[in-house]
Parts: structure tokens; sequence; C-alpha cells
């Protein structure tokens, strides 16, 4: 897998190596990178339009998949995750409602964008920076066409940086974030990378696209991510704690003063008896239950969300963690979507 997820830059070295003309590769490039946008702008204003004639949404739930493998410090497995997710969604084993009631086969509630086609881009060389940049570029484009709202399917963490960025220009101000992780991924860098999965939210904080972090589910924690919790103002509530925060984390209500609310749910918040498919399996973590009880009960205006590390490689023959992670899309869906 690493193999893979590095072949963008060994295909650069080879470029090189064999001096081709460095104009040339960067016009391919921009052809590839404006290609790339260009569907998902087509995609996302056929969704818009067919929304806007149908009306009756305020805000209507768009998947986007963002594919990418290469910043998780392990596993790249999660690179393969968002057509697993979107096969248990739609795979029949169970009805397309809610548990709130809601029909994901109304487009109002659910449409779909497509991919953000992560490993083309990086088969023609493109450094980690401007990748980041059309991520964020194609967040934009879904929330130009009202009343979409992304809810991006992962890929590893490092993905969350770019959204949010890109969530909270488009609406001009920090949103909140309701974050849902084993870990803090708070790191300033890991392993010489900024744009570690480990490290997601030191770029948003320090970047001022948050008002207020609240991480829960947290049983995995250094000195160094308790120090950088500290330095950012986050809120964070570990595992170890869970029996007495139970009351307040179930009764949320966040956004006031902020652009929205954010939520980003790492598939191993959950104990690995609900979710064996990750890359990163830390027993101890919050049920099922625990998870929906808190989405159900907040009081937000969500605007945007992303569901990541999901790893198919990992997963049950059964295909149990995919089920998992499609249920936590399928009730995001509904959250965001009135």
């Amino acid at each position: 897998m690493r193999n893979i997820g590095r072949r963008g830059i060994h295909y650069l070295q080879k470029l090189n190596a064999e001096n081709v003309p460095k104009d040339l590769i960067e016009k391919g490039q921009t052809r590839v990178i404006e290609a790339s946008l260009t569907l998902i702008r087509e995609r996302a204003k056929l969704k818009g339009e067919l929304l806007r004639a149908l009306g009756g949404a305020a805000a209507s739930t768009s998947l986007l998949g963002v594919p990418l493998g290469h910043n998780s410090s392990f596993l790249q497995g999660p690179a393969f995750a968002p057509p697993r997710i979107r096969e248990a969604i739609w795979c029949g084993s169970t009805n397309s409602t809610t548990e709130e009631g809601k029909v994901l086969n109304d487009p109002r509630i659910l449409t779909d964008v497509g991919d953000v086609p992560v490993q083309e881009i990086r088969d023609c060389s493109v450094d980690d920076d401007k990748l980041m940049s059309i991520i964020s570029q194609s967040v934009k484009l879904v929330m130009e066409e009202e009343p979409l709202r992304p809810l991006v399917l992962g890929g590893d963490h490092s993905i969350s940086f770019p959204v949010v960025r890109a969530v909270s220009e488009k609406l001009g101000g920090p949103v909140d974030i309701l974050h849902l992780d084993a870990h803090p991924d708070i790191y300033n860098e890991f392993e010489g990378n900024k744009y570690s999965h480990a490290s997601s939210f030191a770029r948003i904080m320090e970047g001022g696209y948050a008002r207020r972090l609240l991480q829960v589910g947290i049983r995995s924690i250094t000195n160094e991510g308790r120090e950088q919790g500290k330095r950012f103002g986050v809120e964070q509530y570990e595992m170890r704690n869970f029996s007495r925060d139970r009351h307040f984390l179930e009764n949320l209500k966040l956004g006031e003063g902020a652009k929205g609310v954010y939520i980003s749910i790492d598939v191993d918040c959950l104990d690995p008896a609900f979710a064996p498919g990750v890359s990163h399996i830390e027993p101890g973590g919050l049920s099922f239950r625990d998870v929906l009880n808190i989405l159900h009960n907040l009081q937000a205006d969500v605007v945007a969300a992303d569901v990541v590390e999901f790893n198919p490689q990992r997963d049950t023959v059964d295909g149990m963690t995919a089920m998992v992670a499609a249920k936590l899309v399928r009730e995001l869906a509904a959250k965001i979507s009135k």
C-alpha cells in the first residue's frame, strides 16, 4: 500500500531523472486539476439545480468522496473507503429511512457529487500543498450550489483540515467542531509531516477555522496532545471520564456565535467491538448507541461533516464496519438536511 501511495512522487522523480521540462509537467498537472474540478463543479451544479427545482429543502446533504490514505502514519487502507461506504448505504440490507424518519432516496435529503480523484492527481506529481488546496476548492464548489452541504467520505483524517478550511472560508468565519475520535490528532506535526492525519486539528486551530473544538472519545493521548489541547483551548473529553461526562455530551448545544457546526467522526472513536475495520484499533471506546445519542440530541445547525479512517482492508469478511460507517453517514445526512 505504501508503494501505491507514493507512486506519484516516484513518477516525478523518474520524469526529472529523464530531464523532462518542468513546464511540460506543470501544464499536464494544470489540465488534470482543471478536469477534476470541472467534474465536481458540474455534478454539484446539476444536483443543486435539481433540488432548487424540486423546492422544499433549506439544506441538503451531498456526499463528496476524498479517497486519500498517504498521510496515515500506519496503514493506508482508508483510501479505499468511499466506494465501500456508498455500497453499504445502498446495499439493500436495510431500508432507506433514518432513525429520525428521513428518507435517504429523497434527493432533498441526500445526493452525491462523486470523488475528488486523489490518486490520479498525485500520479501527476502534485504535492500535498496543492492537493489540499484542490480538496478545499472541491468543497467550496459543492457549497456554492444551494442548498447543498458537504458530507465528506474519507480517507484518512488529514482531509478534515482542507475541508474545514473551505467551510470556514466559504461561510466567512470560524465554526464550532464536534470531533469524535480515539486520538486528538493535534500534533504540531507527526513524523515530519505537517499534513499527517495525526496533525489535522493543529492545522485547523492555528488557521483560526474553529471557534470551539470539542474532542470526544479520546483514549490514546500523549503529553503533547494534552499540551496542544491547552494551547488551542480544546475541550478534550477522555473515555476514562465518560460516565461523568455522558449527560453533558448527550445534551450539547453548539454553534451560537459561530458560522455553524462541523462534525468530524473518526470511525475509531467506536470501540473495536463495534468497528474492527480501522487502522488504529484502540479498545475502550464509545458504543454505537453512545455516538447516536450524541448526534441525535445535538442542538446545532450542522453545515458540513466528515466520516474518516474506515479501513476496508481490516474489515470483517461480511463488511461489518462498512455498515457501521454507512449508518453514521445516514444519520449525519438526516442531521444536516432540513
